[in-house]
């Protein structure tokens, strides 16, 4: 741990390789979300739900295995109020046949199988919805530039909301270019990544403010190095906890969740990378300084260092006593 503490890595010194990978990564990620798209799931698109009752519970990853074998890929397999009620969904116009086939191949399970109820499900985010929530989601931004500008500086407020931009932009780009199916679950997820990363670029943003008071010496490239190495120990541990708990969701959690703890993995990975090699990179070429953070002192009170200048205006006791003598 001692030797963590001690490091003395120059974050900045490949700060113009770092600069080249984010830009080839928005790049790609720009070009693949305008050409592929997002492999909207059922949440977004709606379908056709088929739910049945199983006479015991059924296991799920059985259930899907079936499905998937017959030729079904496209569905979502999930309990429904109770482990013997199940549905199925599926983004398909309804149609009497496919319903046929589908419980044809749910009736192959070692349990009895009644059908419920078959039907046609639109969408459960819609077009109104899914600009609303795009507009939301750009007055949080926007919110979070005035505050970290109103809690630090104007600089530091916008070194915070572009790797903001930069993770949000990537992981849907990783998403784009695989056609992975993007849910509510993603969703989630994507706004889990905002918080996530935005305390991170904080954090980091508090200890080069307070390096920038506290040293004496060398310009804000040393400084900001000096920082980077302060909370090293302090990321390395959060990341690595935090992704230990995401990898065994994605390898234990079911397919369920896979996507929703995928997206995070990502995440964190993108968001530990943002606000050291994005949010001070970007300090660095706004030219932060010192100056840039020097409190403004209140009329009358002394600066460090200073001493009080003597009143010219003499008090009127003394000038009695002048008067007296």
């Amino acid at each position: 741990m001692s030797a963590l503490q001690n490091t003395n890595i120059d974050f900045m010194g490949i700060r113009k390789i770092a600069a080249i990978v984010s830009i080839t990564l928005l790049i790609i990620s720009a070009v693949s979300l305008g050409t592929r798209g997002l492999a909207l799931g059922l949440d977004f698109t709606g379908g056709t739900l088929i739910e049945v009752e199983y006479s015991e519970a059924p296991d799920l990853e059985d259930v899907r295995s079936g499905l998937r074998a017959a030729g079904f890929d496209d569905k979502v397999v999930q309990n429904f109020g109770s482990d013997r009620a199940v549905i199925v969904r599926l983004a398909a116009d309804f149609d009497d046949d496919v319903v046929e086939e589908i419980f044809q191949v749910l009736q192959q399970s070692e349990f009895d199988v009644d059908l419920v109820r078959a039907e046609f499900v639109g969408a459960q985010i819609g077009d109104e919805l899914r600009e609303d929530g795009g507009l939301g989601l750009l007055l949080a931004l926007i919110v979070v530039l005035i505050y970290v500008a109103m809690r630090f500086q104007l600089k530091f407020g916008v070194a915070s909301v572009l790797p903001l931009i930069h993770d949000v932009i990537i992981v849907l780009g990783i998403f784009s270019l695989f056609q992975l199916d993007f849910d509510l679950t993603v969703l989630a997820a994507l706004l889990a990544v905002i918080g996530y990363s935005l305390n991170d670029t904080i954090i980091v943003s508090d200890r080069i403010r307070e390096n920038f008071r506290r040293m004496r010496k060398g310009g804000p490239y040393e400084v900001i190095n000096a920082s980077l190495n302060e909370v090293l120990m302090r990321t390395l541990i959060t990341s690595g906890t935090t992704l230990v708990v995401l990898i065994s969701l994605f390898l234990f959690g079911g397919e369920m969740i896979r996507n929703f703890a995928l997206a995070l993995m990502i995440g964190v990975v993108v968001g530990t990378y943002s606000s050291i090699y994005v949010a001070a990179n970007l300090l660095l070429t706004m030219k932060v300084d010192r100056e840039d953070l020097i409190v403004p002192q209140k009329e009358g009170v002394k600066g460090e260092g200073e001493e009080e200048e003597p009143s010219e205006e003499i008090p009127d006791w003394l000038r009695r006593m002048e008067e007296k003598k």
